[in-house]
């Protein structure tokens, strides 16, 4: 019964296209979350492919410490990119005041 008024909740909220242009508090404070816990996937898949003597096991954690990587590194440049531009408005606004 829960299952079934959480998928009629889930199915009736609007779906985000593009992510907003403002972040809020507790956006920035989930964003630093998955940062961190990205940021500990990737240091755990290290040390357990070091630890590992299985080549193919190896392999399958390389990559799956390669991926946390990149999703690392994709949403770190997000989040640059977009703090770099908001800086640049806010700088361009008190300057035209």
């Amino acid at each position: 019964m829960q299952q079934q008024m959480t998928g009629q909740s889930q199915a009736q909220q609007p779906v985000m296209t593009t992510p907003p242009n403002v972040m809020t508090t507790k956006d920035v404070h989930y964003v630093k979350d998955q940062l961190s816990w990205l940021l500990v996937a990737m240091k755990k898949c290290n040390h357990y492919s070091q630890e590992c003597t299985d080549p193919q096991v190896k392999q399958l954690i390389d990559r799956a410490g390669q991926m946390h990587q990149r999703h690392y590194n994709t949403l770190l440049q997000h989040c640059q990119n977009n703090n770099a531009s908001a800086m640049s408005s806010i700088s361009g606004s008190m300057s035209a005041q």
